[in-house]
């Protein structure tokens, strides 16, 4: 039997092991009272069972060791489990405790340390076709490493704010990512593209239990953890960055890159402190609009899809095709942000005649 056809075998068996795994954890949190109280600060209004990534972290870890071969493994990948565990310990904490935003990023940092002084997986150089290649200093290679890794993590955490948001669109972004590895990324290793569809797989298994109305959810636990696999995985791809290779993940990441840096300029704008907490991300301002708990996840779905689509054109374009593309990204991102007014400018011209609209839309229902 082919190695295709056993992880075929593999992927499947990982959905139905992450379904079972969550439908007995789920039974578990709630005996144990491991759940996530109503909050002006959040959207659900009943008492739910959280930490659902335990479940997911668990699949994960199980299948990938039991079911891939010692010698089809990826180099490092007991660094790199003791890693995902120090995440894993910092989501648990921080469900059950609710850390200070400073003490997640110690967590975060804590486990990006480990994988860059004890793997090889490092940003050592950028090239860009016009100027060459371009070497990173040692502290300048370790910072950008960090920046990523931090700046990924805590983008799919902020998504995790309805349900099956964080688990859907991190699922479509795993998806296009091991696309986009397998088919057109000759540095990335199938060992790689294995471990990003094993993930895939783990979410697949847990998204029926999270999507809307959940029974169970992600908690800070699983966000944590897929958005620093996440970080991990797309950092394979760019030890030896290439101008491409930079903007895939960036592309593929569009939807939790944008709201996370809007919020960013949002509460610096406002004079707030850019950890604290508020209603204006994009899935508050589509339920502001009238869509429901559900339609708001499926448009953030289908947003997703279409950067994940955007991510799949770069590998095929010129260089001059990459900067008009780059370019009509960046424009989106401009109008995205200042449609849904994810700045929360009072006077945005973008965001009165959008609620004009809907609201004409509305009187023509009625």
């Amino acid at each position: 039997m082919s190695f295709f056809v056993r992880f075929v075998f593999l992927f499947f068996a990982t959905i139905l092991v992450s379904a079972a795994l969550t439908y007995s954890f789920r039974k578990l949190a709630c005996r144990f009272h491991w759940t996530d109280k109503p909050s002006k600060a959040k959207v659900h209004t009943k008492e739910t069972p959280t930490m659902g990534g335990i479940a997911i972290f668990l699949t994960y870890w199980g299948m990938y060791f039991i079911g891939i071969p010692l010698g089809n493994r990826m180099p490092d990948v007991l660094v790199i489990f003791l890693s995902s565990l120090v995440i894993l310990l910092t989501g648990i904490v921080d469900d059950r405790y609710e850390l200070k935003p400073r003490q997640k990023m110690a967590g975060i940092l804590l486990a990006s340390n480990i994988v860059y002084f004890f793997t090889e997986i490092k940003v050592d150089s950028f090239t860009v076709d016009i100027l060459g290649t371009i070497a990173f200093h040692q502290l300048g290679g370790y910072l950008v490493m960090m920046l990523w890794i931090a700046l990924i993590t805590n983008a799919v955490n902020l998504t995790d704010g309805l349900d099956g948001l964080a688990a859907g669109t991190s699922i479509i972004s795993l998806a296009t990512m091991g696309l986009v590895s397998y088919l057109f990324t000759e540095t990335m290793s199938i060992a790689v593209v294995v471990m990003i569809f094993l993930l895939v797989a783990s979410l697949l298994g847990f998204l029926p239990f999270n999507f809307y109305p959940a029974s169970i959810f992600l908690g800070d636990t699983g966000s944590l953890f897929i958005g620093y696999m996440i970080s991990l995985l797309s950092l394979y791809g760019l030890k030896h960055a290439t101008f491409v290779s930079l903007l895939i993940p960036v592309a593929i990441l569009g939807v939790p890159l944008t709201d996370t840096i809007a919020a960013v300029l949002r509460r610096t704008m406002h004079r707030r402190s850019i950890s604290s907490k508020d209603k204006s991300h994009l899935h508050h301002r589509l339920l502001r609009l009238g869509f429901t708990h559900r339609q708001t996840v499926l448009v953030i779905y289908a947003l997703a899809i279409i950067f994940s689509m955007t991510a799949l054109l770069y590998p095929i374009s010129s260089f001059l095709g990459t900067i008009v593309l780059t370019i009509g990204v960046i424009f989106g991102v401009f109008l995205f942000i200042a449609s849904f007014n994810l700045l929360d400018s009072r006077n945005s011209k973008l965001r009165r005649a959008l609620y004009r609209l809907m609201r004409e839309k509305g009187k023509k229902e009625k």
